[in-house]
C-alpha cells in the first residue's frame, strides 16, 4: 500500500501557529504534530485528527488481530454491498486562492501543493473547482468574452498569469485531479433585464440570460473547454451556472430550471456533441432548500423529465447554504441513474468557520462523510487558500470567508482550517474510483462513518465522532479485523489491504 510521506518540517510549517484573519486575531502556537514513524510494518494505517489539535492529521500504525472476533462492538464492512464510485475530494483554486499560492516562495508553494495533492507524498486531494470568468474571489470582475461578439473569446490575464499556472503545478504533482468548471456570470452583452422586456443589462450582478444568445453562450463554454485543453488543463465537469437562483453576488445570474433546461437541450448539449467534448454537465449548482422558491423546488429532477435536456446530464451538484442534506437522499431516489455531487461550502464568521472546536466533526458530518453517505461522488469545497483579510475578494460578495487554510501577511505561515482536515482525511484513505460499500453492526451516539473499496482492492474506513468520549471498535472486513479508537470530537481515517 502506498504510504504517505509528509516531513516533519512540513508539518511544522504548516501547523506550527495560529494566523490573524479578520478580526479574529490570535497568536497563540497550534499544538506541534506528531511525527510519523519512521517504520510502517504494522497492516494499518490510521490518521487522526482531534478539536483540539492534539491530534493533527497525527499518522500511526495498527496490526490485524490475530485471535478470534469476539467484539460486541464489531463494524463488519459488507463489500457485496456496492454504492456510488467516488470522484474524488479536494477544493476550489480561485483567481484569490491563485493569487496567494504564487505569492508564496517557490519552495513553500511546493512543499504545501505537494503536501495537499500528492497521493504518495501528501494528502492526495484530487477533485478541483475553478470559475468559468470572474467570482467573489477574484482580482477583478471579469469574463473571457467581455467584447460584444464570440469571436472575441479570449483568455484573460487573470488565467494566464495566476489560476492556469496553479493548476500546471497541481497537475504536475497529480496528473489525475480532476476539475469542474462554473461561471459566475455570463458576459454581461449577453444579459437581459427579464425574459418579458428582454432589456439590456449591463451588470456583474443579477439579470438573466438572453435567450438570442444561448447559441453564443455554449460556444463560449466550447472555447473555454478547448483553451484550456491547450494548456493541457483538461475539464472533467461543468455547471452551467453558480447558485442560478441567487441574484445577488457581486458576480450573477439568475436561471430558473426552465432556462437551464432550454439552455441545456437547445445549445449546450449539441454544441458539446458537435465539438466532440465530453466533459460531464451537472445541473442546478446551488442550495438543497431551492432558495425557498417553490417553483425551483427539485429544480434537477424537473430537468431531468425533459428527455431532451436529460440526455447531456451526468447529474446534479448541491450547495449547503439552506437546507437540509436529505435533499441529496431525494434526489436520488427520484433519479437514481443521475449521478450527485457537492460542489461548495464556506466556513465564515457566520458558522464560526475558524473554530476548529465547533466545525471539525459538524463539517465531517456534513460535507463529507454526509453527502457521501447520501449518494454524492464527491465533494469539493470553496477557496483552497485566502489571506490574513479573507481574500482577496470583489466588493459585494462574500467578505467574511475563511480558506481551507489561511495565509499570513508575510505568506510564509498557513493555518488549516477545518476544510483542510475533513478533506484531508478523505483523500488519505478514499481514492478516485473507489466504490462506497455497504457496513453492519456496531453504531452508537454521535457516530458516523462510511467505508470504501478502493481501485487497488485495498479498504478505506473515515469515521467521526461527535461526543467527548472516545468511541472504541473492532473493524472485521471478513478476512482481517483489528481494534480502533476514535477520539472524542475527533476524526478518524483507516485503509489496509
Amino acid at each position: 500500500m502506498t504510504t504517505i510521506k509528509v516531513t516533519i518540517a512540513s508539518l511544522f510549517a504548516l501547523g506550527a501557529m495560529m494566523i490573524s484573519c479578520g478580526s479574529d486575531k490570535n497568536d497563540t502556537p497550534q499544538p506541534q504534530p506528531t511525527a510519523p514513524e519512521e517504520t510502517k510494518t504494522e497492516d494499518v494505517r490510521v490518521l487522526t485528527t482531534t478539536a483540539n489539535r492534539a491530534k493533527d492529521l497525527t499518522e500511526t500504525w495498527t496490526a490485524f488481530s490475530t485471535t478470534d472476533n469476539m467484539s460486541p462492538s464489531t463494524i463488519r464492512l459488507t463489500p457485496d454491498e456496492t454504492f456510488q464510485t467516488i470522484d474524488g475530494f479536494g477544493a476550489a483554486i480561485t483567481g484569490s486562492t491563485a493569487y496567494n499560492l504564487l505569492k508564496m516562495s517557490d519552495s513553500d508553494r511546493q512543499k504545501f501543493l505537494k503536501e495537499t495533492f500528492s497521493p504518495t507524498e501528501g494528502y492526495g486531494m484530487s477533485y478541483i473547482r475553478v470559475c468559468i470568468g470572474c467570482s467573489d474571489f477574484s482580482l477583478s470582475e471579469y469574463t473571457c468574452c467581455d467584447k460584444e461578439g464570440i469571436e472575441n473569446f479570449a483568455l484573460t490575464d487573470e488565467e494566464t498569469k495566476y489560476v492556469i499556472p496553479v493548476l500546471k503545478e497541481i497537475l504536475a504533482i497529480n496528473p489525475s485531479i480532476k476539475i469542474l468548471g462554473s461561471p459566475w456570470t455570463a458576459p454581461r452583452w449577453m444579459k437581459v433585464n427579464n425574459l418579458t422586456d428582454l432589456q439590456p443589462y449591463n451588470s456583474w450582478t443579477g439579470g438573466q440570460l438572453n435567450p438570442a444568445y444561448y447559441q453564443d453562450y455554449a460556444t463560449y463554454f466550447v472555447k473555454w473547454i478547448q483553451a484550456m485543453n491547450k494548456e493541457g488543463i483538461k475539464i472533467y465537469a461543468m455547471t452551467p451556472q453558480n447558485e442560478p437562483l441567487n441574484r445577488g453576488n457581486s458576480a450573477s445570474m439568475f436561471m430558473g430550471w426552465e432556462e437551464q433546461r432550454d439552455f441545456i437541450k437547445q445549445a449546450l448539449g449539441p454544441k458539446f456533441r458537435e465539438a466532440g467534448i465530453d466533459t460531464k454537465i451537472y445541473a442546478f449548482d446551488h442550495n438543497y432548500n431551492y432558495d425557498n422558491m417553490a417553483d425551483q423546488k427539485s429544480y434537477p429532477t424537473k430537468i431531468y423529465a425533459d428527455a431532451d435536456a436529460s440526455q447531456y446530464i451526468a447529474g446534479a451538484a448541491y450547495h449547503n447554504y439552506g437546507g437540509d442534506v436529505n435533499e441529496l437522499n431525494t434526489v436520488h431516489a427520484a433519479n437514481p441513474d443521475k449521478e450527485l455531487v457537492f460542489t461548495e461550502s464556506t466556513a465564515g464568521d457566520w458558522n464560526d468557520g475558524a473554530n476548529l472546536q465547533k466545525r471539525l466533526v459538524n463539517d465531517m458530518e456534513q460535507i463529507t462523510l454526509g453527502t457521501v453517505n447520501r449518494w454524492s461522488r464527491g465533494a469539493i469545497i470553496w477557496n483552497l487558500m485566502l489571506d490574513a483579510q479573507r481574500g482577496p475578494n470583489r466588493p459585494g460578495g462574500c467578505t467574511t470567508g475563511f480558506g481551507a487554510v489561511d495565509i499570513s501577511d508575510d505568506y510564509k505561515t498557513i493555518r488549516r482550517n477545518s476544510f483542510y482536515y475533513i478533506m484531508a482525511h478523505m483523500s488519505a484513505a478514499v481514492q478516485p474510483g473507489a466504490v462506497r460499500i455497504g457496513t453492519r453492526g456496531f453504531s452508537t451516539n454521535g457516530l458516523t462513518y462510511s467505508a470504501f473499496r478502493n481501485p487497488d482492492n485495498s479498504f478505506a474506513l473515515v469515521l467521526s465522532n461527535s461526543t467527548s468520549n472516545d468511541v472504541k471498535a473492532t473493524v472485521d472486513d471478513g478476512s482481517h479485523h483489528f481494534p480502533v479508537s476514535v477520539p472524542g470530537n475527533g476524526i478518524v481515517s483507516l485503509s489496509w489491504k
